[in-house]
């Protein structure tokens, strides 16, 4: 944790957007590294952090920082661990820098490791799904959560070149499949990688869950900042947000419904928020950082009891 390689982004915008006070209990629900965490402390407010993550646990104990309470836990069940509601919820969407630079996690094609990838480090694992599912529903993973558009052609590789071990092996597949030059601006594998990672850990039925249950969490008045890093995160939260503060007539079938006539849950919404030249020169990850705000109203949480499994 002292030398944690992760730099959280839009740190001074998440902490203005939180204004954690003295006294005040605030919860972040991915804790990773603990950058958002440590900062938070500094104000004097207490910290409820979630993860699922058990190194993250492991390394967050390790730290042993007075006022911090760690839940070895998925974020969507964050309710179970709290005793009342908070002031202040912050989310950093995906996956953390500390777990892409460990070449053992298999998150990475830019190290050679296992075909892991999962993030609690339980249950079925990257290479199980490219190993066991069939070409179609290999196709249907990467078109729709790597917006891969020639899912269909790399899926077939995947399948013809099984059994696959290795990161390196499965970059090396698909970049055949895709054609591959070394000056390349993005490498054809990111794509691919992204919508596995993605499809293994359930991360956007997670997210869709995870909002809900920052709905119920939070006070009157109680302010929520999340950072997301693709497009399909963004998209779900913006569309949460607009729903839950009335600014959408329509439902989403990937979100908690509401009734007819529910009082909105959310006020002072936030336009995206992405990072200034000088925070992605010193961080390249935060190039794809959005940031979006809102704060707790007094009104009842909308119902969950329609919400939609988000194709996982």
């Amino acid at each position: 944790m002292t030398d944690a390689p992760h730099i959280p982004v839009l740190l001074d915008e998440v902490i203005a957007a939180l204004a954690p006070a003295p006294g005040e209990t605030i919860v972040d629900a991915t804790f990773g590294a603990g950058g958002y965490t440590r900062a938070i402390l500094a104000t004097g407010a207490r910290v409820v952090a979630f993860d699922r993550d058990p190194d993250a646990i492991r390394e967050g104990q390790a730290a042993d920082l007075p006022g911090l309470t760690l839940v070895h836990s998925d974020f969507s069940a964050l309710e179970a661990a709290l005793d009342a509601p908070v002031d202040g919820l912050t989310m950093d969407i995906g996956v953390s820098s500390m777990q892409l630079d460990q070449a053992e996690r298999g998150f990475s094609f830019q190290a050679d490791g296992p075909l892991d990838m999962r993030m609690a480090q339980e249950g079925m694992s990257a290479a199980d799904f490219v190993n066991t599912a069939d070409e179609a529903a290999i196709a249907d993973v990467l078109y729709h959560y790597g917006d891969e558009p020639k899912s269909r052609r790399v899926a077939r590789a995947i399948v013809a070149a099984r059994p696959l071990t290795r990161t390196g092996e499965l970059a090396a597949v698909v970049r055949k499949a895709l054609g591959h030059r070394p000056h390349d601006k993005k490498d054809p594998a990111t794509r691919t990688f992204q919508a596995i990672r993605i499809h293994v850990n359930r991360e956007l039925g997670e997210l869709a869950d995870g909002l809900a249950a920052a709905e119920r969490a939070l006070k009157p008045g109680g302010r929520l900042a999340i950072v997301t890093f693709h497009s399909l995160e963004d998209r779900m939260v913006k569309r949460f947000l607009r729903e839950r503060s009335g600014n959408m007539p329509g439902g989403s079938r990937h979100l908690p419904q509401a009734s007819a006539g529910a009082a909105p849950s959310f006020e002072h919404v936030g336009r995206g928020l992405r990072a200034g030249e000088a925070e992605v020169a010193r961080n390249p990850r935060a190039r794809s950082a959005t940031l979006r705000t809102a704060r707790r109203t007094a009104a009842p949480a909308w119902g969950n009891s329609d919400l939609a499994e988000v194709r996982s």
